[in-house]
């Protein structure tokens, strides 16, 4: 394997950011996306959790079609980073996981969609 390039695109001053999204699909870079979030699966928890205030592990599970083991170890990933806020408690005699997308959280998933919108428009322009 060869070396890492680096996730942030260069500094270039006057370069836009379709530029810089542009030259980041021509050098296979991921430039400046946020790992965390890029992930398939934890980019679908981010994403219901933003268009709801608090989701269930299973009705995560449920929506993203995942197994137990594969949600919990991406939403530690997420909680791990400050993105994802998680609450436990027992409601009867069942426990239950709740999470909810922390305001961080909104900011990288904003973030990260206006980085894809650029890569997207560069690819059509260029």
């Amino acid at each position: 394997m060869g070396k890492r390039r680096a996730i942030h695109p260069p500094d270039d001053g006057d370069a836009s950011r379709d530029e810089l999204a542009l030259r980041a699909v021509a050098g296979n870079a991921p430039a400046g996306l946020d790992r965390v979030i890029h992930e398939r699966m934890r980019l679908g928890i981010v994403s219901a959790l933003a268009v709801n205030q608090s989701l269930t592990f299973n009705d995560l599970k449920g929506l993203l079609g995942a197994t137990d083991g594969n949600l919990s170890v991406h939403a530690r990933k997420l909680e791990e980073a400050g993105y994802v806020a998680c609450r436990k408690y027992v409601e009867g005699r069942v426990p239950r996981t709740e999470y909810r997308l922390t305001g961080e959280g909104r900011l990288a998933l904003t973030r990260y969609l206006d980085h894809m919108e650029a890569l997207i428009r560069a690819t059509r322009n260029g």
